[in-house]
């Protein structure tokens, strides 16, 4: 009888001890990432430094679940219900559709948008308080579309005539384009332009816009950042060079496959930033408490090459403020 009590104290003892030992381990927290494209190794890389700076190394003590809709827009609704289903402690997105998608699936499991209008797309109540289950980084769409303009006619003052491509279907909850073409009327106005809206909803439609503008005599052309844009930089650059018009994109990857030029907030600060919200939600804040941040670093890039090949000549007040020059 004493033999059977001290192996009973012994199981007892043995089994808390290792009941103390798992609950000391701490829980590694998994989060899910929700991409509209293919991972931008740069943009994955910085969120990456951005967690380590933070003390989260990934596969160690945070993990990652990736969901790509590699362009697909209409593949995230289902990407995001498999983030849920994996009981993911928090949702990253980049790209406005895809934090729609995230919201549709989810009201209670936080999302951070890296990449994207939150506020425009009706996902936040304001910028200082988003309230509800949504809060990031905002990419500032429309204030940078007339910046854009703005260096077109920099670059060349006789500029008059100024064809605009935008996605229709980019619209917030009241159908007023995101980044549309009543948004840069009163900028066209005060430099003298005259603009030639043109609409595009799929890459179909790529290039009956450029042979629109060529029509219309368009002396330039800005391609304001949209899924339907952002995601096919190859074939917009290689119409601009078909029709010979200088162009100016969102993003600097357009530039580097030949692009004239683009301007925009820095995608890489904007996901280092966004680790800074991932640790701000793990430690448990609400992300209707937190801030939705604008971007505080810019990018202007420049195809020397591609000037060269139009027959451009970019002012040197233009070539000495560009952050990357590309000959």
């Amino acid at each position: 009888m004493k033999v059977e009590r001290r192996e009973f104290v012994i199981l007892s003892l043995t089994a808390l001890a290792g009941w103390r030992a798992a609950g000391a381990q701490p829980k590694v927290p998994r989060i899910g990432f929700l991409w509209a494209s293919s991972p931008e190794p740069a943009y994955l890389a910085a969120f990456r430094d951005g967690l380590r700076e933070l003390g989260y190394v990934v596969g160690r003590n945070i993990m990652v679940e990736h969901r790509a809709a590699e362009n697909a827009v209409h593949r995230l609704d289902a990407l995001a219900a498999e983030l849920v289903k994996q009981r993911v402690e928090l949702i990253v997105t980049q790209g406005t559709p895809a934090a729609r998608a995230g919201a549709r699936a989810t009201e209670t499991i936080p999302i951070v948008v890296a990449l994207g209008e939150p506020l425009g797309a009706g996902l936040v109540g304001s910028m200082n308080h988003p309230g509800g289950n949504v809060t990031g980084l905002t990419v500032l769409s429309t204030e940078l579309s007339s910046k854009r303009l703005e260096l077109l006619k920099e670059m060349n003052p006789k500029l008059v005539r100024v064809a605009v491509l935008f996605d229709p279907t980019a619209a917030d909850p009241n159908g007023k384009p995101l980044a549309g073409p009543r948004s840069l009327e009163s900028a066209a106005r005060s430099l003298g332009l005259q603009m030639h809206a043109l609409p595009v909803k799929s890459a179909d439609d790529f290039a009956p816009a450029f042979s629109a503008a060529s029509e219309a005599r368009a002396d330039a052309i800005v391609l304001n950042p949209s899924p339907v844009l952002s995601f096919h930089n190859k074939p917009l650059v290689e119409l601009a060079a078909k029709y010979r018009l200088p162009a100016i994109y969102g993003n600097p990857e357009a530039v580097k496959i030949g692009g004239l030029m683009s301007y925009g907030p820095s995608y890489t600060a904007l996901f280092r930033r966004a680790a800074t919200y991932v640790e701000k939600v793990l430690k448990g804040a609400k992300p209707g408490d937190i801030p939705v941040e604008q971007p505080s670093k810019f990018e202007f890039a420049i195809n020397v090459k591609t000037a060269k090949a139009l027959g451009v000549s970019i002012p040197s007040s233009l070539l000495l403020r560009a952050d990357d020059l590309i000959e």
